[in-house]
């Protein structure tokens, strides 16, 4: 369960975060990001958030939802209409957790599921606070090439059978990232569909881990 929730505004409207700390106090520690996916479920996140809180880290799971009055968004017309409210709640959401006493404001990261993912690159494509993204089955909006003002590491963690979001997303991102001379870890699991479970979800944990110390670390404490 989170430490405890914070509120702040975004269009006129209250934004919920669950915020998740290390146990260690009097330092700043870098700050990530957690966008849940099109069913809206929150639950999901609190385990990896969690864990890396216990590695160091201050996560922040944002119910951007609250935006829009959305309870879930698996239609596509959903989607297109509230995408860029979405993407400006969490850009007002980095700069509130900015402030935050507990915050490295330079080490931010962005941990993204499925639509979360979408969100995040979009958002690290332009802003130059998102130090590092994780992005579980997602991918970039192919409008966002012509948008690209810049980019940060991003780890690609996809199933080669996922149903929902093609594992060409997972591909086309790579070449976007080689393009732009991004660094960035791919990992493709054969025959896992879209949600991961079991050693998938473990093995991809740990690479989250793995990854956001090496991009966002030295983590308070040598965590």
């Amino acid at each position: 369960m989170p430490n405890f929730d914070l509120t702040f505004s975004s269009g006129g409207k209250p934004i919920r975060l669950e915020c998740f700390l290390p146990a260690r106090e009097g330092a700043r520690f870098p700050a990530v990001i957690g966008l849940h996916g099109s069913g809206g479920g929150h639950s999901g996140m609190r385990e990896p958030a969690g864990l890396l809180a216990q590695h160091g880290f201050a996560v922040y799971i944002l119910h951007y939802f609250d935006r829009t009055g959305t309870t879930e968004a698996r239609d596509k017309n959903v989607i297109f209409r509230n995408f860029f409210s979405w993407a400006k709640t969490l850009w007002d959401a980095v700069s509130f957790i900015s402030t935050q006493p507990q915050v490295d404001p330079q080490r931010i990261g962005l941990l993204g599921f499925s639509l979360g993912a979408y969100l995040a690159l979009s958002n690290a494509a332009v802003d130059s606070r998102i130090q590092a993204v994780v992005e579980f089955f997602g991918g970039l909006p192919k409008e966002m090439k012509l948008f690209i003002r810049r980019f940060c590491p991003v780890l690609i963690l996809h199933g080669e059978a996922d149903p929902t979001v093609p594992v060409e997303e997972a591909y086309y991102l790579q070449r976007v990232l080689e393009q732009r001379k991004v660094a960035y870890e791919l990992q493709i699991y054969p025959a896992v569909g879209h949600g991961f479970t079991g050693e998938t979800w473990r093995d991809a944990v740990l690479r989250t881990v793995t990854f956001l110390k090496k991009h966002l670390g030295p983590l308070p404490g040598g965590a």
